[in-house]
């Protein structure tokens, strides 16, 4: 019986925030092509009334997209950047394969005035349908309540039974928490951190603060911290889900960093 395997990635790339949004683009581009991975869950996808950044990644890349919105943080309304009027923020999904169906699933969010989403997808899998569920969480601290609420959510989504199947559930998104946080502490007791399962470095960070325009006033919880995840839960009982390597993303392509958060990717592997 021949081994299945799928190569997946998670990156926040940054919406038109920072300086040289245009500019990032190619770089954002070069980082997927050399990783080559399988499936992508962005968040920070930019989306305008002719496009969106995931399409036209997908484009580029010769891959399927899916976007749904709205999701964390909020777009900039009133702004006088002409760069963001009429634009919108949100996550999508990237698929070699074609997607067989997508679903926009509405986080609970006391705290906030517009309702975030998560996206539920199933892509081709050559085994059999892949199912990804893309997110990403509040990263207010204040509103750790909602933090907690939206991370039992999507544990819950990706245990939903309709899931089982031929191969591994993944979970992917910024989580706006390290993987020990009590915020995702419902995640971790139904999924498998990749990471870890990979034997990734305990001290890896994906919001370092060592980037030019690091976030640092989103405070020590989140910055120089890992808090861009993929976890997985095998499809059925009897499946073995291996993990084969681990790598970080998103290092300056000519001189320019795409995103401030790196991209975390994992090498999977299961019998199907």
């Amino acid at each position: 019986m021949v081994d299945s395997t799928v190569r997946a990635m998670t990156w926040n790339i940054w919406w038109r925030f920072g300086p040289r949004w245009r500019d990032r683009q190619p770089g954002i581009e070069a980082t997927i092509t050399r990783f080559s991975p399988d499936v992508v869950a962005l968040q920070e996808v930019w989306s305008s009334e002719e496009t969106t950044q995931a399409d036209e990644l997908a484009k580029s890349l010769d891959m399927y997209a899916v976007f749904a919105s709205p999701s964390y943080p909020p777009a900039p309304t009133g702004s006088d950047v002409p760069d963001f009027a009429g634009v919108d923020l949100g996550i999508a999904v990237l698929s070699r394969w074609p997607i067989l169906d997508q679903d926009t699933a509405v986080m609970p969010a006391r705290h906030r005035s517009w309702d975030p989403v998560s996206l539920a997808v199933r892509v081709d899998h050559p085994t059999g349908p892949l199912p990804i569920v893309a997110t990403c969480l509040d990263y207010g601290v204040p509103y750790t309540d909602d933090r907690i609420a939206q991370a039992r959510f999507v544990a819950a989504l990706a245990t939903d039974p309709r899931f089982d199947g031929p191969c591994p559930v993944l979970l992917m998104g910024d989580m706006n928490a390290a993987v020990n946080s009590p915020v995702l502490r419902s995640v971790r007791d139904v999924l498998t951190d990749a990471w870890t399962a990979g034997n990734g470095a305990a001290d890896a960070v994906t919001l370092p603060s060592s980037h030019p325009s690091a976030p640092l006033e989103a405070g020590p919880e989140m910055v120089d911290q890992r808090i861009d995840h993929i976890f997985f839960r095998p499809g059925r009982e009897d499946q073995r889900v291996l993990v084969e390597g681990v790598y970080l993303a998103g290092d300056p392509v000519e001189g320019v960093y795409p995103s401030d958060h790196r991209a975390v990717v994992a090498d999977l592997r299961w019998r199907g």
